[in-house]
């Protein structure tokens, strides 16, 4: 039986650092608080719903392009923070404001991005080292391939304990555990 691994090098980094300059304030940051229907977009949201798209939160998306840029605040005048630089990268939406999206990896760190750098197809980062991708979900499936700490896989469908995954061609079924980029109870397919 031919298994594959995939390996994930140090050139393919999920983040870069932007740099360490102070943030800049703004005239307005420093005016007294604004009521709350202007404030951080807050309108009359139902708990759980982004108030721009109405959609759940927290929910998984992916990095669209070879780079997206994380911000302070949700506009193109804060500082960046990080920058990503690998396409598919799965984040999780906390916030929304306007086309806005605040944003965090598997590390916990992030920012500000806006909407269009953001994809809804969803990934997932596996963390465990050398993950089995099984052809069942189950223990007893057989070995198809194995995934090193850090690949980034396309979730297919995932079910109560494991999720079938793509990565370089290769489809199989990896337990939910060993990912970051869906929920322990989330299901679909």
């Amino acid at each position: 039986m031919r298994q594959a691994i995939f390996a994930l090098g140090l050139a393919a980094m999920a983040l870069a650092w932007a740099g360490s300059a102070p943030a800049q304030t703004t005239e307005d940051e420093d005016a007294a608080p604004k009521p709350a229907t202007a404030q951080a977009g807050v309108r009359d949201c139902p708990p759980g719903l982004g108030c721009v798209t109405r959609r759940p939160l927290p929910r998984y998306v992916s990095v669209k392009g070879a780079e997206a840029r994380a911000r302070r605040g949700p506009g193109p005048d804060h500082r960046v923070d990080w920058v990503y630089q690998r396409p598919g990268m799965p984040l999780k939406v906390t916030a929304e404001y306007e086309n806005w999206r605040r944003v965090e990896d598997a590390e916990g760190a992030g920012g500000w991005m806006h909407y269009a750098l953001l994809s809804p197809s969803r990934t997932a980062i596996v963390t465990e080292d050398m993950a089995e991708l099984r052809s069942s979900p189950d223990g007893a499936g057989s070995v198809v391939a194995r995934a090193q700490n850090g690949v980034i896989a396309r979730l297919l469908e995932c079910q109560t304990a494991w999720c079938r995954v793509s990565a370089e061609g290769t489809r199989g079924w990896v337990p939910k555990a060993a990912l970051w980029g869906v929920e322990p109870d989330e299901t679909f397919d």
